[in-house]
């Protein structure tokens, strides 16, 4: 399939010396840190889900010292054992509320603050989660019209919640590097050539799992003994969800099925030599059928990397993303 040409957005060129996927991915590991991001106020807000376990998602509210007037608040959503905390996340925050943007940076159900509170766990399907969210922000009004942000894992969960249905609460949203094909993605990542990203994601993703209040023997025994995502999503994530196995689990939350159903206008960024995602999924899908759906598909820039000589390209196309819109 010939690529998508969108002229109006400068070219990814990566900055010396990180060029190609892993380096690409790597550099906010190694330079990461914890980005400041300047707001005027943080505060701390706490949403209830109401499915009955007691479960709280939480999330720190970034104020900006210019407040754009009338603007829609932006929710950024972490990726696979991310957290408020995750430099990408931070990363984000800042430039949008330097942008003039409230920005909620969440934790999605038992990550960060709320991991040994929470009964149940994220995964990348749990839409009603967002939903709740979202309502509560709404019949508090904290805000009233949003700007969805996702990365990763985070932006598959994004992109499936957007295609379930129309959100006319929602006008704009950007995901960068989801999933879209959670299968192909499981199959890449126990690749021999990502062998310590598997290593390092597997070994997160069970001591979250294992913080979970109230597992029981057996669960806890079969987190303990998994020896690869597929495996963990097998035996642990569509088990505590009601899933016939990983392979039913991908199918109904792989985000590419819910494309088409985006009425939202949305931003989708993947680089085509990200070492986890592969890119076959973006490829594989007819782009001129989906009005809604703007795609930017460099050929390199990694896992959430794309880091240029002027910072963070990504950011920066969202940033023209949300002025062309009329958000910003």
């Amino acid at each position: 399939m010939t690529l998508p040409d969108i002229p109006s957005y400068p070219p990814f060129q990566p900055r010396f010396p990180w060029v190609g996927g892993h380096l690409q991915t790597l550099r906010s590991f190694f330079v990461g840190g914890k980005p400041r991001i300047g707001s005027a106020r943080s505060e701390r807000l706490m949403f209830r889900m109401p499915d009955g376990t007691g479960d709280c998602l939480s999330g720190m509210l970034e104020q900006p010292v210019k407040p754009l007037p009338d603007a829609p608040l932006l929710v950024i959503i972490h990726g696979l054992t991310g957290c408020e905390d995750s430099y990408l996340v931070r990363d984000a925050a800042r430039h949008f509320v330097a942008a003039g943007l409230s920005v909620l940076r969440l934790n999605l159900r038992g990550a960060g603050p709320t991991r040994g509170d929470c009964t149940q766990s994220y995964h990348a399907g749990r839409t009603g989660d967002l939903d709740a969210v979202l309502a509560q922000l709404r019949e508090t009004g904290r805000a009233d019209r949003f700007v969805l942000y996702g990365a990763s894992l985070g932006a598959n969960m994004m992109l499936k919640y957007l295609g379930e249905q129309t959100r006319p609460h929602v006008v704009a949203a950007v995901s960068v590097s989801a999933p879209i094909d959670l299968a192909r993605s499981s199959e890449r990542i126990i690749q021999p050539r990502n062998k310590l990203y598997h290593h390092w994601l597997l070994k997160s993703m069970k001591r979250e799992a294992l913080a979970t209040p109230g597992l029981s023997v057996t669960e806890s025994k079969a987190v303990a003994t998994v020896r690869t995502i597929f495996e963990f999503d097998e035996r642990h994530v569509a088990v505590r969800n009601g899933f016939e196995g990983a392979r039913d689990y991908y199918t109904q939350n792989s985000a590419k099925s819910y494309l088409k159903g985006i009425t939202t206008p949305t931003l989708i960024i993947h680089a085509l030599n990200d070492p986890w995602i592969p890119g076959a999924g973006y490829l594989d899908f007819d782009w001129s059928a989906s009005a809604r759906l703007t795609p930017l598909l460099p050929l390199d820039g990694g896992h959430v990397g794309f880091h240029d000589a002027s910072g963070s390209w990504h950011l920066r196309m969202a940033e023209k993303f949300l002025e062309e819109k009329n958000v910003l």
